[in-house]
């Protein structure tokens, strides 16, 4: 594998966990499952006008000091893959936070975003937002039943808006909408050479089975 870090990417409920957990199983990789316990969230879902500068600067910290362990230990000198991408932070802050919150936020982010490594291969995985509704609903978390269609909307929106625009990094798109990698091998493993023979830009990639 050429690549060294990868992060998978992608709207509220697309499968990035479950895809980092399978991919780094058959690639003998590290992964890295991103910290989503987070004090705020259940209120931000609630009201997420109440809480939202809060439950940002939270995320943004905690994903911070995680990507500053990464680099401590030294994990990216072997294959990594982790669930998410440091740079997305930014999609939910232009989402919920004021004109004056973001400000603040932005200045922040400047500074850390300086002192985070970026992936050497981007996996956006794409769904309708029904699709990412249903998937939300076959998991059950009892934290994200207060999801709102009109928010996931707005989410599934600002991911495909920010990755038209992305070219921090190869990016691989990928249509999951009518595939799950987790029943379906075959598909994970034609993804992985997929991605063994990834060049630099955009590529599309429409999953085995989805065909």
């Amino acid at each position: 594998m050429k690549f060294r870090y990868i992060a998978v990417e992608g709207s509220i409920g697309v499968g990035k966990t479950s895809l980092v957990d399978l991919m780094g199983t058959k690639l003998d990789a590290t992964k890295v499952f991103e910290d989503v316990n987070n004090p705020f969230l259940n209120d931000f879902y609630r009201d997420r006008e109440g809480v939202g500068f809060q439950t940002q600067l939270f995320f943004l910290l905690n994903r911070y000091r995680q990507q500053q362990k990464l680099l401590q230990q030294n994990l990216f000198r072997q294959l990594t893959i982790c669930d998410y991408l440091f740079a997305k932070d930014k999609i939910f802050a232009y989402l919920n936070l004021s004109d004056s919150e973001l400000m603040i936020y932005e200045k922040l982010y400047s500074i850390f975003q300086e002192n985070v490594s970026k992936p050497d291969l981007v996996i956006y995985l794409q769904a309708t937002t029904e699709v990412l509704k249903q998937r939300i609903a076959k998991r059950g978390k009892s934290l994200e039943r207060d999801i709102s269609e009109e928010y996931l909307e707005e989410v599934n929106r600002a991911f495909s808006y920010f990755f038209f625009h992305y070219d921090e990094s190869p990016l691989l798109v990928v249509n999951t909408s009518a595939i799950d990698f987790v029943e379906r091998e075959e598909a994970l493993d034609d993804l992985i050479e997929q991605v063994k023979k990834m060049g630099k830009g955009t590529q599309f990639y429409v999953p085995l089975g989805s065909r």
